[in-house]
């Protein structure tokens, strides 16, 4: 395994970030376990949830098969770097949240971050992650809340996730007022398909020395050779959402063709290209992968000794080409 320092800190990460949405839903506990053995065994230190996965009814049970996980001992906890999320809703669907049970106010802050140490059965959260903007409670009160938390030992760095540029900016500006660090890292959507991150979001966490950090890597699937999987009649996860409207447009899936032909004649698989071309990129961390099966984070952890030549760099720019620098890429 590869790693790489978090951003502007000290912290060493993989540079593979184990995603854990999928744990509960569609991996049970004990193939949950199987797979977070596999990945501490193959040296993947950095570990990604949130206080919401388990979804449904079940938000929360995602926290609680990683909390059972670290209970076995072996110094699981000790060797990974945990990366929780708070800001949503933790009532069922569909319920309304009571006051103040979620978004970035002071109170769900620590309420929330309770929750969680409790739930994952550990004593601190090495990066505590806000999963989206809060619009109504200003950064002045976020900070006091996280400076609190830093102090106890509950957390040590702070994180965000689907964040513009523009909120990096007025985040880590707030906390150079007070003297804080400040945001470490930003999680967003970031791969060959959907690369507008390139436009700000990017640019401003270099800027302010965030490590990026994307998810959704290969576009639920697109990249991860839809249209093969799709003629062999194999199970994809492109049959649905964000990917399925994109096969659906002629023009694109022709560029979808284009890159696993592309691919294929080099004898690469798609899901491993996607992954190795984002860890070209400046300012990426590490991607977030999300296995089901032992078999998925294998594919994954082969995308990180993956080097891709010049040439294929340069075809998989033409095929999915991106904004281009900023500011040129809003006007001349």
């Amino acid at each position: 395994m590869k790693y790489t320092q978090l951003g502007r800190t000290g912290l060493r990460v993989s540079r593979l970030v184990l995603g854990t949405m999928n744990f509960g839903p569609l991996a049970d506990e004990a193939t949950s376990h199987s797979i977070m053995d596999t990945a501490l065994d193959a040296g993947v230190n950095f570990f990604d949830t949130a206080n919401v996965y388990g979804w449904g009814e079940n938000k929360g049970r995602t926290e609680e098969i990683l909390g059972t996980w670290f209970a076995k001992g072996g110094d699981r906890r000790d060797k990974v770097v945990l990366a929780t999320k708070v800001y949503g809703n933790m009532a069922g669907d569909g319920q309304p949240a009571w006051p103040n049970h979620d978004k970035l106010s002071a109170l769900n802050i620590r309420r929330a971050v309770d929750a969680s140490l409790r739930r994952l059965q550990t004593d601190h959260i090495d990066l505590y992650q806000f999963h989206h903007v809060d619009r109504n409670t200003p950064w002045e009160e976020i900070w006091q809340a996280v400076d609190v938390l830093v102090q106890q030992g509950k957390i040590l760095y702070a994180g965000s996730s689907n964040f513009a540029g523009w909120h990096i900016s007025r985040a880590n500006e707030a906390a150079a007022r007070r003297g804080s660090l400040g945001l470490v890292s930003e999680q967003c959507l970031y791969n060959l398909a959907e690369r507008r991150a390139e436009m700000e979001v990017i640019p401003s966490a270099e800027t302010y020395g965030l490590g990026v950090i994307p998810w959704s890597p290969l576009q639920g699937g697109l990249l991860g050779g839809a249209i093969r999987k799709e003629r062999e009649g194999g199970a994809s996860r492109s049959s649905g959402g964000r990917a399925a409207d994109a096969l659906a447009d002629s023009a694109f899936r022709a560029k979808v063709q284009e890159y696993e032909d592309l691919l294929a004649k080099h004898g690469i698989e798609p899901g491993e290209a996607a992954l190795a071309w984002l860890l070209t990129r400046p300012g990426v961390t590490g991607p977030i992968v999300g296995p089901r099966t032992a078999e998925h984070l294998g594919s994954a952890l082969r995308a990180v000794e993956l080097e891709l030549s010049e040439e294929i760099l340069a075809e998989l720019d033409r095929i999915f080409p991106g904004p281009g620098a900023s500011p040129e890429a809003f006007a001349w």
